[in-house]
Formats: C-alpha cells, structure tokens, sequence
C-alpha cells in the first residue's frame, strides 16, 4: 500500500488522545471510513497480570475519533468478542478477517460500514479455515491473508496464503501456492509494486517433551502474482507482531520495531520494552537498513492510514502490559 511519493522516509510521530480504558489493548483492529478512525476488540488483563493470575479478557467495544477532537467516541459492538485478527480499510468500509476469544478463533469476515452516526455489519465470505495472529495486506482490489493459528491450543501455525477479490466475492476466497518457509503467528506484511511480503513472525513446535514453544524468526518472503514465492534477505534480527500491515515509500518497507525474542527469559517485571528501530527493507536491492526510531514499544497491534499518516492502534508495551496510547506518524 504505497504512500504518496516522498523524498525521504522521515516520520514525525505524534500521540492521539488516548484509548478510554486504563489498560488499552492487544490485538485490536482499526481503519478509516471517511475520514473518521475506528479502533475495535482486542484484549487485556483488566485486574492483574499474567504471572499474578490474571484472567485476559476480550472485549467488542467499537471506539471513534475525528480528526482535531481530543475525545472518543463509544459507537457500538463488534458482532461478538474478538481480537488478534486482520483489519483492512477498503473502499466499503472496513474488513475484520478471522480473530478469536479464549475460546476459539474464527473464520467469520465482516465488513464494518458506518453513516449518518449509525454503525453496520455485513458479514462477508468466510475464510477457508479459522484463523488468529494472521497477518494480512491490501493490494488495490485483492486482500491477501497469510499465516496464524487455527485455534488458541494450535501446535502448527500455518503457511497457507489466501485471496480474496473485492470485485468478485462471490467467487469467495481462493488459495494460493504455500509460503516454503514455517507457518508463523504474529508475522508483518506489506504490499509493495503488486506484490506481498511476509516478515519475521513466530513458528510453533512442540520440543522433546511435548512443550509447545515459539522459535522467533527472521526470514523474509515475497509472493509476487504468476510467479509465487521468492525468499529475500534476512532481517538483521527475528522481528515478531510488529505493527501490521507495515508500509511502503518509493519502494521501500517499514518495519517498526517488534519483539526479538532477545528478553524471552526475562522475568516480567523486569522487561526494558520491545525493539524500537525502524528496519527499511529496500526491494529494489533487497537490502535492510535502519533508519531511526519510534518513541513507543508496542506489538501485537494493527496500523492504518489516515489519509498519508500512519496510525499504530496501541498494542502490548511489555509481556501482559497493554496500552491505551494512539500514535500517528506524519509522512509529510
């Protein structure tokens, strides 16, 4: 989803008003219908953290925020409890792809629109299988799925990509050629010149005694249309749930931070936040490079495009700690 054509990728970062929950969220969605933000869903631990004993929680609350107003709005419901899925901003409104609750994860589509003051759902074809921790891009008319856990108990992530044509969705989703590497949860994606990348992420495994365990990855993968999968350079280190979908300037991929797996063993409390840099991948070259930072450490969060702006949809700032914080990126 390339931005307007800029010199340079400077971004200068400014906070939105705040989330109103104390806590914020993990794995919410968000998108833009005309003009106006919305930020949905996600998760917390509302009473203690996870190594207290405490319980996540998921949440359907649909929040607003016009441009210029300090203040968010409560307009309604998701269709039912969910987080951890994929939002993309479309020409209809908002898409909601796949997501879960503590329970299970979904296939369900859902496509939110929003006029005169009044929110509605429409519920979409649904995925080919059930699907959290996903990742997923825009590609003008052709929305591409990657990746996630069929379920919140899954031992394999999967390495499936999917399709699905807004012009056409009747036709439903079609499956594509499988990515050759690990299925993975929580990897990031970008669409770039017509064709769809896949970074980092984590791969599922059981070790010698049954554990299921993460390996945190750092490969990189482009699916280019008629012509399948192409592993490109490394990141210089593994890249996890680093806000999604990521973008693309005069062909160039942002990376804005993510978990590298570096704190893993770390006690909790004693958590110093995820990475900070922003990684550049330059397709043209297929080289990494870093350029600056963020002034905030969230993961497992979506991003949008407010006009030119990128908007990160707070997110987790360390291991059970999530944020009420917005923060928008000038590109301009």
């Amino acid at each position: 989803m390339p931005l307007s054509s800029l010199l340079s990728v400077n971004l200068e970062w400014n906070k939105l008003p705040n989330l109103p929950d104390k806590e914020g969220f993990a794995g919410s969605f968000c998108g833009v219908i005309n003009n106006v933000l919305f930020v949905a869903g996600g998760a917390n631990f509302p009473d203690k953290r996870p190594w207290e004993g405490g319980t996540k929680v998921w949440y359907d609350t649909i929040y607003s925020l016009r441009k210029g107003e300090s203040t968010w709005r409560k307009e309604g419901k998701m269709p039912h409890l969910n987080g951890y899925g994929i939002s993309l901003t479309t020409k209809e409104g908002i898409v909601f792809i796949g997501g879960g609750d503590s329970k299970s994860n979904f296939k369900e589509v859902w496509l939110l629109n929003y006029s005169h003051g009044k929110l509605t759902f429409k519920q979409w074809p649904d995925l080919p299988l059930p699907l959290a921790q996903a990742t997923g891009a825009l590609d003008n008319r052709v929305i591409y799925v990657y990746g996630g856990a069929t379920s919140p108990d899954s031992k394999q992530a999967s390495n499936k990509l999917f399709t699905l044509n807004l012009d056409n969705l009747s036709a439903g989703w079609q499956s594509l050629e499988s990515c050759p590497g690990y299925g993975r949860i929580f990897p990031t994606s970008s669409i770039c010149s017509g064709s769809f990348y896949i970074f980092g992420g984590a791969r599922l495994y059981s070790d010698s005694t049954g554990s299921l365990k993460r390996e945190w990855l750092a490969d990189a993968w482009c699916y280019k249309p008629n012509q399948g999968w192409i592993k490109l350079a490394n990141l210089p280190y593994p890249s996890v749930a680093a806000p999604s979908p990521s973008y693309c300037i005069n062909n160039q991929i942002l990376i804005l931070g993510g978990d590298d797996g570096s704190q893993v063993n770390t006690t909790p409390t004693m958590h110093k936040g995820f990475r900070r840099e922003i990684l550049i991948y330059n397709t043209a070259n297929n080289t990494w490079s870093t350029h600056g930072s963020i002034p905030f450490s969230l993961v497992t969060t979506s991003s949008t495009l407010w006009g030119d702006d990128i908007v990160i949809a707070g997110g987790e700032q360390r291991p059970g700690v999530r944020s009420p914080e917005i923060w928008l990126g000038k590109t301009h």
